[in-house]
């Protein structure tokens, strides 16, 4: 495979969020290159370092040592999952952004069925959870999974995109031109910036579609339902608002 060194534009960029994740980001990493450097194509791998205060950083350097594919960006404060990956897409440069999270809840394998949506004309392809033929392999815990359909239902109708069947799985891929715009505006710091995204995105014209999942629950999650959901209700509310003042 043709090295990164000299190259401009990388065909896929992948960014990973990363907030205290030293116990698993090497597993995350090697299944990321393991799959990618098969593939015959350029790629670059951002870790964005959400102001981590255990090893992840580290962690990260040491997987850098010796692939050269790697880039780590970092910075002091936790600030959010949305405000990591605006941060990691803006300097992503390759024709094709995806975004995962960290814990390889969806295989690097699923990002063909992306891609292919991608080849046929589509902007955004979206990982889905919802459609038939996607298959949970480890599921949340029961109380999860009804709070997290409830939620969601509520989401998508308030905010006028109940057609899209998941909004909140981590695995999406963007047009390069499509991720930098949408990632330039988006103003949510938070989980619900995934809503925001698409939201932008419906109005700015870009086709969106969903594709099949293998998924597993990450137990090790930094989502903390109660004080999380919450926030989210206020992010969601903000996004509204937000979306009311540009109209006027």
């Amino acid at each position: 495979m043709e090295s990164l060194e000299g190259l401009k534009t990388p065909f896929l960029s992948l960014v990973i969020p990363a907030y205290n994740e030293g116990r698993k980001i090497h597993q995350d990493l090697q299944a990321a290159f393991s799959y990618l450097d098969g593939k015959g194509y350029a790629y670059e791998i951002i870790v964005v370092d959400d102001g981590s205060t255990d090893d992840t950083a580290s962690e990260v350097r040491r997987f850098q040592s010796e692939h050269s594919a790697v880039r780590y960006v970092g910075y002091g404060m936790n600030r959010g999952k949305g405000y990591a990956l605006k941060t990691g897409i803006l300097q992503a440069q390759g024709e094709v952004i995806l975004f995962a999270d960290a814990g390889n809840c969806v295989p690097y394998k699923d990002l063909e069925n992306g891609l292919s949506l991608l080849e046929k004309g589509c902007d955004i392809a979206i990982g889905s959870r919802g459609l038939d033929g996607s298959r949970i392999l480890v599921p949340q815990p029961l109380y999860r999974r009804i709070g997290s359909k409830c939620f969601s239902k509520v989401v998508r109708y308030l905010l006028g995109i109940k057609d899209i069947r998941d909004t909140q799985c981590g695995f999406k891929l963007f047009k390069r031109k499509a991720a930098h715009e949408l990632f330039q505006m988006q103003i949510t710091e938070g989980f619900m910036f995934d809503v925001e995204t698409i939201l932008n995105a419906r109005r700015r014209g870009y086709q969106i579609e969903e594709f099949t999942v293998n998924w597993s629950n990450d137990a090790d999650s930094r989502f903390k339902p109660f004080p999380g959901t919450l926030r989210q209700t206020a992010q969601v509310l903000r996004i509204l608002w937000h979306c009311r003042i540009k109209k006027r």
